[in-house]
């Protein structure tokens, strides 16, 4: 019988191997474990699918599925992952199985006790999501050098308030930014020529895996 961290269970809506579409890692082969559950409902969610369903699971048999892939990237996403409490103890189970881990996290939950070791890549939720009260604008105090603030854009309206909101909180300063276009929403050209017309220290992100598979889940 397993014993101690390995033993607590999550709600799992399904563990894929697939290439990271997102981030600085893009294009990296990489393990996503997708937990079920999130308290969020943003207008332009691609990932609904994750709000209910999925099976319990293990931490242990998390990892057994993980290693089967013979991959190095884990990435924990969802939904939310850190709506279950359970997603901490995953996390540093995959850091102490020495995977380079990453997590999807909206940015409306505590990250003050995610394990150090993990690349946190927060979503800081704009006014076209419409879940833009839900900031919880304490966690920028808890972002490293090693994290990404990720900034999803519906429109110039959006695109303003997160240039407004890194001049106000100097987030230049704290972590790697990236600015992602809603896909079939915003232009990603059109958010380009904003970025060099304003000349800003920010990245431009594309969903690659949208590009190479469409809109379907789970890939």
């Amino acid at each position: 019988m397993v014993q101690g961290i390995e033993a607590k269970t999550l709600r799992v809506n399904e563990i894929f191997f697939s290439l990271q579409g997102e981030s600085s890692r893009v294009g990296l082969p990489t393990v996503f474990i997708r937990l079920t559950g999130c308290p969020l409902r943003c207008g332009y969610c691609d990932t609904a699918y994750a709000f209910t369903g999925g099976q319990n699971t293990s931490i242990a048999a998390v990892l057994d599925k993980v290693a089967a892939f013979k991959a190095h990237y884990v990435t924990v996403t969802g939904g939310e992952p850190l709506a279950q409490k359970t997603c901490l103890s995953l996390l540093s189970a995959l850091c102490d199985a020495d995977y380079s881990v990453s997590l999807e996290t909206s940015g409306a939950l505590d990250v003050s006790r995610v394990d150090p070791r993990v690349s946190k890549v927060m979503d800081l939720k704009t006014p076209g999501s419409g879940e833009m009260e839900k900031n919880l604008w304490a966690n920028l105090d808890y972002l490293t050098p090693n994290d990404e603030l990720k900034f999803v854009l519906c429109g110039e309206k959006d695109y303003q308030w997160a240039v407004d909101s890194i001049e106000l909180h100097d987030l230049g300063q704290k972590t790697s930014i990236l600015f992602s276009p809603v896909h079939g929403e915003l232009d990603p050209a059109l958010l380009a020529a904003w970025i060099l017309r304003d000349h800003l220290p920010v990245r431009l992100q594309i969903q690659m895996h949208k590009l190479l598979w469409g809109d379907g889940p789970g890939r």
